[in-house]
């Protein structure tokens, strides 16, 4: 089984089902001839030919109106969002026209487009090349999100997506692009070889949205976090000596919620790791789905560390980001009481 990085994990998710469903096509911005700017679709247009992989104008809201039409006919587009930070301005087709197109038509149409884009930071991005915009999603009747952690998931996740029938934003943490967050603020990402989840099969599987992964069992508390965070609760963990129960959501929407209330039922308290904004971000849900599933089975408040509630600094990233250092601070704080 070959190892991959994410990167190439996503590269051949795309390649798999272009290769499989002629309906499927990828498009965006710098997609084609250039292979993306993080490289996530480079040799896909010489392989698959240019009407089937090919650059889109710098028009966000275009890009997306234009796959929900096409999805709308019977084709599965793919389309890369250059960044998260650039989704705002299809905000109205996603929400207002792709999440609800089943519905308005009671079932007639249906919208089986799949959003992909990098988020997040701790690569020096600045503040319009680091948010973390998942929560404005999962708010969202209609639209499922989708994060994942690791090579494996990329993969078998996107193709999920892909192949689902309804549209579903793809958030694609490039911070572990090519290799998993090593618990060191400022060095720069170690390689996915030799990681368990870097042996990625070269065909087509699938890994079904709402299950949650177990990244690392333990009995003492519940840290429940996606994407990046997922390797900075197993850094904090291993740093303090707490035996954390690590769960990796991988889909936020449908949410995994079976598997979260077991976890802090079993360990009697629990922590949510984010990297976007603390107020209104997706841990405050999980937060609220806790308290009201788990209140008599909790033995401390729950702890959130997030983002704080600024533009992300691109000055100060690691004071923003939070790190194995934050983490590892609460992991303490909530063993405490």
């Amino acid at each position: 089984m070959p190892a991959m990085s994410m990167i190439e994990a996503i590269n051949s998710a795309m390649d798999v089902l272009l290769t499989q469903d002629s309906s499927v096509m990828v498009f965006g911005q710098d997609v084609g001839y250039f292979g993306g700017v993080f490289r996530a679709t480079e040799g896909l247009q010489h392989k698959h030919g240019k009407a089937r992989v090919f650059d889109a104008p710098i028009s966000e809201g275009g890009i997306v109106a234009a796959a929900i039409g096409m999805g709308a006919y019977g084709k599965r587009p793919v389309v890369e969002i250059q960044f998260a930070d650039y989704i705002y301005p299809a905000t109205d087709q996603l929400i207002s026209e792709a999440a609800r197109l089943r519905y308005r038509t009671a079932g007639e149409w249906w919208c089986p487009i799949t959003v992909r884009s990098p988020y997040g930071g701790g690569i020096y991005g600045g503040q319009t090349h680091s948010q973390s915009p998942e929560g404005i999603f999962t708010h969202v009747a209609g639209l499922k999100t989708v994060i994942p952690s690791n090579p494996y998931d990329a993969k078998g996740l996107l193709i999920s997506a892909m192949e689902d029938d309804d549209p579903v934003l793809f958030f694609e943490p490039k911070r572990l692009y090519n290799g998993p967050f090593d618990g060191h603020h400022d060095r720069p990402v170690s390689s996915w070889a030799g990681h368990p989840d870097a042996e990625v099969p070269a065909g087509h599987y699938r890994i079904p949205f709402g299950q949650a992964r177990i990244a690392r069992e333990g009995s003492d508390v519940t840290v429940l976090a996606y994407g990046t965070m997922v390797h900075v609760a197993l850094a904090a963990a291993q740093e303090t000596g707490i035996d954390a129960e690590v769960i990796d959501l991988r889909s936020l929407a449908p949410l995994d919620l079976d598997t979260i209330v077991a976890s802090v039922h079993k360990t009697g308290r629990c922590m949510v790791v984010h990297e976007a904004t603390r107020t209104c971000g997706f841990g405050a849900e999980l937060a609220a789905l806790v308290q009201e599933h788990c209140f008599f089975a909790l033995e401390a408040p729950i702890e959130r560390v997030t983002g704080w509630d600024t533009p992300y600094p691109h000055a100060f990233e690691w004071e923003y980001f939070p790190g194995p250092r934050r983490v590892g601070e609460a992991l303490l704080r909530v063993m405490s009481v």
